[in-house]
């Protein structure tokens, strides 16, 4: 291993004092480049390709259920279907009612499509605990409503567009 020595202006060599910072970033450079290896394969995620849509309005159809959910002041829950306020079991009862009678109009069980299909929509309040609108989704779900969904507002002043 060699030493780097520097003139003296008398002629003779002495030490010279400077660090080598060369080692010290080969170092981190090794580091980095191991860490940005590591870190992909330490995010778990399933590779799905989302749909490039900022906004997709919903069609509502006639057979589509309608809630409206919030929490009320002492921490119960208040589920409305349409505007009449429904308890728990009413809801799926409700719910049961909804979806034979579709069934029923198209002709069975046979000939049941995702366009006759009836969807619950959910108008959740902002301030609403979790537990509320799990609850609706559950039972809607529990009744046989395979698609449940949420109804949002855009906020305002955002533009609405299709990519």
């Amino acid at each position: 291993m060699g030493m780097n020595v520097g003139m003296e202006q008398s002629g003779e060599d002495i030490p010279m004092s400077d660090i080598n910072t060369t080692p010290l970033v080969d170092v981190m450079l090794v580091l980095l480049i191991i860490f940005l290896i590591t870190v992909p394969v330490v995010l778990e995620t399933v590779p799905v390709q989302l749909p490039e849509v900022q906004y997709e309005p919903t069609e509502s159809k006639p057979e589509n259920v309608n809630l409206s959910v919030r929490g009320a002041a002492d921490g119960s829950c208040e589920v409305y279907w349409g505007v009449t306020p429904v308890t728990s079991e009413e809801l799926l009862d409700r719910a049961v009612a909804q979806l034979e009678a579709a069934i029923e109009a198209a002709g069975g069980v046979d000939n049941i499509t995702d366009e006759n299909m009836p969807e619950a929509h959910i108008r959740g309040d902002v301030n609403t605990p979790y537990k509320c609108i799990g609850g609706a989704i559950f039972t809607m779900q529990r009744a046989g409503f395979a698609r449940v969904g949420f109804i949002s507002e855009p906020p305002a002043g955002t533009a609405v567009r299709r990519l």
